[in-house]
């Protein structure tokens, strides 16, 4: 039987959701690369099933794995936009161009939350050669999850909460995301349990990543278990729709597509 091939993404966020899968190699084969480079594989049909940004849902004729994803109701610590002035007074933002969904939440969020119209600029996550050329950066991932603003005289804005406030909705990022047929009902149940040892091990993930500093588990600890929530109930998948229609009509994507799960 040949494994089902896994893209998932490389950020301590992901680790409850492929807990325990490298033990089944036989079962799935997982590799690892930023969200933007795990959509693109899927889109090329490298890979059978990727932990894709949701926006990226939208460019094909895709289905989800019902009701696993990697979201947030509320502060989600991990992506957020650091400024040098007030977020209201923004005139340049540079973008980190690791994930799609964070580029346009954060389109969405200045045309609906912020009210500004800035120029954008694409930059790679390097926070104080983006703020040498922009008022503000969007950084995701572990490094957003890491900086101190107070270092680089910079206000973070959590887009999570800014989402939220907006919408009184929690915010997905990404879903576990492939082409009709891709996945037996018994994958699906396997990635659900896989979750679930993940949400239930977290102590240990974060221990994992910590390497012996105290301070890194807390933080990694608190990341998992305050801001990230793993299911894809009803609010979610409003708050999906959401998104997906405020996206559509700022035409940051190209069509709305209905959700689709496997059974």
């Amino acid at each position: 039987m040949t494994a089902l091939r896994l893209g998932a993404v490389s950020y301590l966020n992901t680790k409850p959701l492929v807990y325990g899968l490298d033990a089944e190699p036989q079962e799935f084969a997982l590799r690892f690369d930023v969200p933007a480079v795990c959509a693109s594989l899927l889109h090329e049909g490298r890979v059978d099933l990727g932990l894709i940004p949701v926006v990226e849902y939208l460019r094909g004729e895709y289905w989800m794995v019902p009701g696993v994803s990697i979201a947030s109701d509320g502060e989600i610590a991990s992506v957020a936009v650091f400024s040098r002035v007030p977020i209201d007074q923004v005139r340049t933002l540079a973008l980190d161009i690791s994930s799609r969904t964070s580029v346009a939440l954060t389109r969405v969020l200045c045309a609906k939350r912020w009210e500004i119209s800035p120029s954008f600029t694409p930059a790679d996550p390097d926070l104080r050669l983006m703020l040498e050329r922009a008022d503000a950066a969007l950084v995701i991932g572990d490094p957003a999850l890491r900086i101190d603003p107070a270092q680089y005289g910079a206000i973070k804005t959590d887009l999570g909460a800014e989402w939220r406030a907006l919408t009184g909705l929690p915010f997905v990022y990404a879903t576990w995301t492939g082409r009709e047929g891709a996945v037996s009902p018994a994958q699906c149940a396997a990635l659900s349990a896989a979750r679930d040892r993940g949400v239930a091990h977290a102590p240990e993930i974060a221990r994992d990543v910590a390497k012996g500093d105290p301070a890194v588990e807390a933080q990694a600890l608190g990341y998992l278990r305050d801001n990230l929530k793993y299911g894809l109930g009803e609010r979610e998948q409003e708050g999906l729709r959401r998104f997906h229609e405020l996206a559509a009509e700022l035409g940051l994507v190209p069509s709305l597509q209905p959700l689709r799960f496997y059974s």
